[in-house]
């Protein structure tokens, strides 16, 4: 008798064990004890192909972290497909990582139009998208889109941060703006409207163009004959190097102010020409990898022997390899924090859960804060202004504080 019950005492503490044991993990569709299945789109082709560089170098990134042996000893299967930037083709992709890929998450897909057409779909199935490649102000509204977050600054607080700067440097400004003809550019123009406020009469000519449109020759033309004197650049890389280079061809010299999502040395600047470049004022996060300040900083040394090792091919004047490295990086420390709990739930939980997060390549006092009510992780930048062969940072930190 005395034996049994030691038997059934010892059975019990097994089975309490192993159900303890259990209770420690919890998995959503995508995950398990070996595995975590990333989904993400991105137009390596089309139009917005520049961007192509960002996925690769987060597939690249991912490839590194399987090899120092995964996150919590669980690989990573980053799944990535071309969209070409045509928002059917994002759903098309999107549908067939969710419900065939059977991914956890959905990180870093490309585009405003791209993210607004997967928008509703992945809410109303409670996947996570996360930190969207994109600024529009829409990606940090967590009581309308709980399942949708962003990461780099919004496109409202930069263009307002480059009316302020405007107003306060260019005398009797009359203000020229080229925009792509979509939520993208229109979400840049309303932010920087406000930051006019009363001013915004400054504002004598808006261009607009489509991204299938072969150039944009006749917008650069009719900007400048309307006599305006500072230039606000709403592209994507490949219109940005374009309009560049067009008005250095007809001696239009506006204070240009270029986005920064197409401030790319490597894909912008030098297919524009550097000449055609100079001057030109940006918005800036990240370090930049042409930066000379930044030739000697440990992040950068970090990143150079990433590129060397795992993405030998990738562009180093890019910021488009930075950013990507960058942001896999904040990806990185969140699931390393959601540890066993790997839920979609969780997933976002922990996202929102991020205090002065310190993040490789961001640039000094540039630090990612989020919380369940705050869905915008990057709200600082620093302007730069393009000098010889690189930019130059200038100025202090600004926030959306500054509205």
């Amino acid at each position: 008798m005395g034996l049994c019950k030691t038997l059934l005492a010892g059975a019990g503490a097994l089975a309490l064990a192993a159900t303890a044991a259990s209770a420690q993990k919890k998995y959503d569709e995508g995950a398990s004890d070996t595995e975590i299945r990333i989904g993400h789109t991105n137009p390596y082709s089309g139009p917005a192909s520049a961007y192509g560089q960002i996925g690769k170098t987060i597939e690249a990134y991912f490839k590194m972290v399987n090899d120092k042996g995964g996150i919590n000893g669980r690989k990573i299967t980053f799944i990535t497909y071309d969209d070409g930037y045509a928002p059917p083709k994002t759903v098309e992709m999107v549908r067939k990582l969710v419900e065939e890929d059977k991914v956890l998450f959905v990180f870093q897909t490309l585009g405003t139009p791209s993210n607004t057409a997967i928008h509703k779909y992945l809410n109303g199935k409670k996947v996570p998208q996360l930190f969207v490649a994109t600024g529009a102000s829409v990606w940090g509204k967590p009581q309308e889109y709980p399942w949708t977050m962003g990461w780099q600054p919004d496109y409202q607080t930069e263009g307002i941060i480059y009316a302020k700067h405007i107003l306060a440097n260019v005398k009797d400004p009359k203000i020229a703006v080229l925009m792509q003809n979509d939520d993208y550019g229109r979400d840049y123009l309303n932010g920087f409207k406000r930051g006019l406020g009363k001013d915004a009469d400054k504002i004598v000519q808006v261009a607009t163009y489509e991204v299938a449109d072969p150039n944009i020759d006749s917008q650069i033309i009719q900007l400048k004959n309307s006599g305006a004197n500072a230039f606000f650049n709403i592209t994507t890389p490949k219109f940005a190097a374009l309009a560049i280079k067009k008005a250095h061809e007809i001696g239009w010299k506006p204070a240009h102010y270029l986005n920064n999502v197409s401030a790319s040395v490597g894909s912008v600047m030098k297919p524009a020409g550097l000449e055609a470049s100079q001057a030109i004022v940006t918005a800036a996060y990240l370090k930049d990898p042409t930066d000379p300040q930044f030739q000697n900083d440990a992040d950068m040394g970090t990143w150079r022997a990433f590129m060397d090792k795992y993405y030998p091919n990738g562009d180093k004047t890019s910021a488009f390899t930075t950013y990507g490295y960058a942001v896999s990086s904040t990806l990185a420390e969140v699931l390393k924090r959601a540890g066993d709990n790997l839920t979609r739930e969780n997933i976002m939980k922990q996202a929102a859960s991020l205090k002065a997060l310190e993040v490789p390549l961001l640039l000094p006092g540039i630090k990612i804060n989020t919380s369940p009510t705050d869905f915008y992780p990057i709200q600082s930048v620093r302007l730069q202004r393009f000098e010889g062969e690189t930019w130059q940072l200038f100025g202090d930190v600004l926030s959306n504080e500054a509205d």
